[in-house]
């Protein structure tokens, strides 16, 4: 398979604080890679790199062959201007913890948004698009309600429609479940399975170890800044072989 997302040497400082300190990572087109770690270890920021929410200080990240957020000429990198950093975005979905829905928009509008007004589709095209996007995380019923009108679990399902509307090579989810009611966790994780079934590559930040066990072809775990181990899940999750790993798992399994 083919290298989806190569990211090469990638540091990351806010300040004074280096939180990304040389990431390495190859993921494979139609694979997910399932990113674990405790808080501050820097999951986040790197799946904000990958789409130039954040800035690299050093290092670069190509999708699908293409350099994220820069040209290079010589040795050097320069970057992009806006348009075309958000033209690069529209090929990488992002769900976020929070949802981030449009709260004066139907659910129907949250999803044509991005289609209408940044691929410039016709709105006929970008509404039937949509409405097979909510049947396909079981949302049809709920076209014309308002994000306030529906549950956590919900709520998710309809920002993941989102980023698939825009039919995205690579998909990011920085923990996903993690604002969740409990109860609520299982209808999200289902439609990331049915996602990962279909061969969407996917880069997912979560605790959800049993998902990562169940889903996940390659697991990383991430330690102040750095990729600490990878591997396949039995590889990482049932013989970890360094000891920040294994003090990790010991309290979330």
């Amino acid at each position: 398979m083919s290298v989806m997302v190569d990211i090469r040497s990638v540091h990351k400082s806010f300040g004074s604080l280096e939180v990304l300190k040389g990431i390495d990572l190859e993921v494979r087109t139609g694979q997910v890679t399932v990113v674990l770690g405790p808080s501050g270890s820097g999951k986040s920021t790197l799946l904000r790199t990958i789409n130039h929410l954040e800035k690299v200080d050093h290092g670069a990240i190509s999708v699908d062959g293409t350099l994220i957020g820069y040209r290079r000429s010589g040795d050097k990198l320069h970057e992009l201007p806006e348009r075309e950093v958000l033209k690069q975005r529209t090929r990488i979905g992002f769900v976020f913890q929070n949802f981030n829905l449009f709260p004066h928009l139907t659910v129907l509008d949250n999803v044509i948004e991005a289609p209408v007004s940044a691929l410039r589709r016709p709105r006929k095209e970008a509404v039937e698009t949509a409405r097979r996007l909510l049947d396909r995380v079981g949302l049809a019923d709920k076209t014309d309600a308002y994000p306030r009108q529906l549950s956590g679990g919900q709520q998710q399902r309809v920002a993941i429609a989102r980023a698939l509307a825009l039919e995205p090579k690579l998909l990011l989810f920085d923990e996903p479940t993690s604002a969740l009611d409990p109860e609520l966790v299982g209808e999200v994780l289902d439609v990331l399975r049915d996602l990962a079934h279909q061969g969407t590559t996917m880069i997912v930040v979560t605790h959800e170890i049993g998902f990562a066990r169940e889903v996940a072809d390659t697991v990383v775990f991430m330690d102040g800044g750095r990729i600490v181990e990878q591997g396949t899940p039995a590889d990482v999750l049932d013989n970890p072989q360094h000891d920040r790993t294994r003090a990790f798992l010991s309290k979330v399994l």
